[in-house]
């Protein structure tokens, strides 16, 4: 006998189905029901917070859940809750919670349902909760919590010591349960022997992709193992009736919101990935933009609200970094003015202003095999930074740069805008090309109204970027015409020493390089005013007066093989 009843084609269905399935299991170490008709103490939902958490991790499962607004009796059905009613309210809950919790992590979703029940609508609220990460027990207010049946209790020292001896995995690299050759779309494949010879451009190499079976290919790129199917490959060209196979079938979701931030139009991508942010990128509005590039001029000109490029490079990103073992999705959310891409998982740079600094490189990837996958088949760049690329995509455009988002822990989210906050920030951008990116994100944080460090502002003042007190910075309305200062400040160290020594240190942390590893290290330092030709020219001739001054040379006589190191 159904418990409640629900709107079918909801975009909440699929939680409304995981609600009915876990009324039915009823209580165990991973969920947790409270009837909690009006308001919960939140110490209390810390505790099993704690406790949920560590018990996914010990069971290998991606999360649990804990649900308030539904009876605790052996027949539960739907009573209704009214904790944290109120626009805004769950969110601000989500920070709550991360302020007690070990490394600030906090709630993968909060979802709040509205089943039928007894002729009534009941307002349910479902609380998602990761799994521990690997290696390192969740604890609230510096206390460790577990289950005992359906009871809570501390966290014996036997699960501390399981928890903190285990070690990172990729999850990509590993073998799927059940999953065989014939399981993977042959169209993706195709499409991936056509990327792969693209990419490698190279012709004796696309002669021995054409000679290899579908296995060999696959199996060259680690994506099969033994005739066994990893998760990477499953990722990318499984068929979507298959992918029943993964504990949760990795999913996209593209949500329109109208002016009332209420969802008007939604559509969810199953695999397999490989192109399927093609697909996606034709559902989003990338309606025309107008704006008046500086203040001299009259005529205005014209962009699209969103770079496909800068589209599809977050979006792959989000499919190659994702937490997969945390489950959730993938997710664009459109707006009017704004786009808002969010995945499980984490921050790699750790923050923004990493990424500005030419020699950072990741320390991990979330999914290593996955990855190379995908900058094997030219979804993803990881030689050349993609987040920097995006900020610049952004800077050419003259529009505010991207927000990124970690703050709770498993979810990141980058916001990017489809149209100009600021016609002083804009004119400053049109007016100085060359102004660098870090230059241009600390200006951007001052027309967002966010803080920036005093050395920083002390900076942009000297530029005669910003004025206005220190406590309430505004960017600049006074620049009209070329400021010296500026553009001597946007030349300083930029001769060809400056180039050298990036090539010298980068050869210095990675031991070799490929020109093309130069090629992408430099370009975007090199200034803009210069065309892709005379940007190689000068690459070859910064790499010609190394060699020559014996401080670098190449590893072997076949240039094609061959990589710069340091002599």
């Amino acid at each position: 006998m159904a418990r409640f009843t629900y709107d079918k084609i909801s975009p909440c269905a699929e939680y409304y189905e995981i609600l009915e399935d876990l009324m039915e299991r009823g209580e165990h170490e991973i969920v947790e029901f409270k009837e909690a008709k009006g308001q919960y103490n939140t110490d209390r939902i810390g505790q099993y917070f704690s406790a949920i958490s560590n018990e996914a991790n010990l069971r290998q499962q991606q999360y649990g859940w804990f649900i308030l607004g539904v009876s605790e009796g052996a027949e539960r059905v739907p009573v209704g809750t009214n904790f944290k009613t109120g626009a805004g309210n769950l969110e601000k809950f989500k920070y709550e919670i991360a302020k007690k919790t070990s490394d600030g992590i906090t709630f993968i979703d909060i979802i709040e349902l509205f089943p039928v029940a007894n002729d009534r609508e009941h307002r349910v609220l479902m609380f998602q909760i990761p799994a521990a990460a690997t290696g390192i027990p969740t604890g609230w207010n510096n206390h460790y919590y577990a289950r005992s049946g359906e009871s809570l209790d501390s966290l014996s020292q036997h699960k501390i010591d399981r928890i903190r001896s285990q070690e990172r995995a990729d999850w990509s690299r590993q073998i799927l349960e059940g999953a065989k050759i014939e399981h993977l779309d042959r169209e993706a494949i195709q499409f991936a022997r056509i990327s792969y010879k693209l990419k490698m451009d190279r012709s004796h190499i696309s002669e021995e992709v054409d000679k290899m079976s579908d296995e060999e290919f696959l199996a060259h790129l680690r994506l099969v193992v033994d005739g066994k199917v990893t998760n990477a490959a499953m990722v990318l060209l499984g068929k979507h009736q298959y992918d029943t196979l993964f504990k949760q079938s990795p999913t996209i979701m593209w949500r329109l919101f109208d002016g009332r931030k209420d969802v008007s139009d939604y559509e969810i991508y199953t695999i397999p990935f490989i192109n399927v942010v093609d697909k996606l990128f034709e559902n989003v509005r990338n309606r025309r933009y107008q704006y008046i590039p500086n203040r001299l001029s009259q005529n205005p000109e014209t962009t699209r609200q969103y770079d496909k490029w800068l589209v599809h490079e977050l979006m792959n990103n989000c499919i190659a970094h994702t937490n997969y073992r945390l489950g959730g999705r993938i997710y664009l959310d459109e707006f009017d003015d704004k786009i808002v891409i969010s995945n499980p998982g984490e921050f790699l740079p750790g923050t923004v202003k990493a990424v500005f600094d030419v020699n950072y490189r990741p320390p991990f990837y979330q999914n290593q095999l996955l990855a190379q996958s995908m900058a094997s088949f030219r979804m993803i760049d990881t030689a050349v930074m993609g987040i920097r690329k995006v900020f610049k995509i952004q800077k050419e455009k003259f529009f505010p740069m991207p927000d990124y988002g970690n703050e709770l822990g498993y979810q990141v989210t980058v916001t990017v805008h489809g149209k100009s906050l600021n016609d002083d920030y804009l004119h400053i951008l049109y007016d100085y090309p060359d102004l660098s990116l870090r230059i241009v994100y600390l200006l951007d944080r001052i027309q967002k109204g966010m803080e920036i460090a005093s050395e920083e502002a002390k900076e942009l003042r000297t530029l005669k970027l910003v004025e206005g007190r220190v406590t309430n910075l505004k960017v600049a309305s006074h620049v009209r015409e070329k400021d010296m200062t500026v553009e001597s400040a946007m030349d300083e160290g930029r001769g060809n020493q400056y180039y050298k020594d990036l090539i010298v240190d980068y050869l210095r942390k990675y031991n070799k390089a490929k020109r093309s590893d130069i090629r992408n290290l430099l370009w975007d330092e090199l200034s803009d005013k210069l065309n892709a030709k005379q940007k190689d020219t000068k690459i070859k001739n910064l790499l010609a007066s190394l060699n020559k001054d014996l401080i670098i040379e190449k590893d072997s006589d076949n240039q094609q093989r061959a990589n710069w190191v340091l002599k």
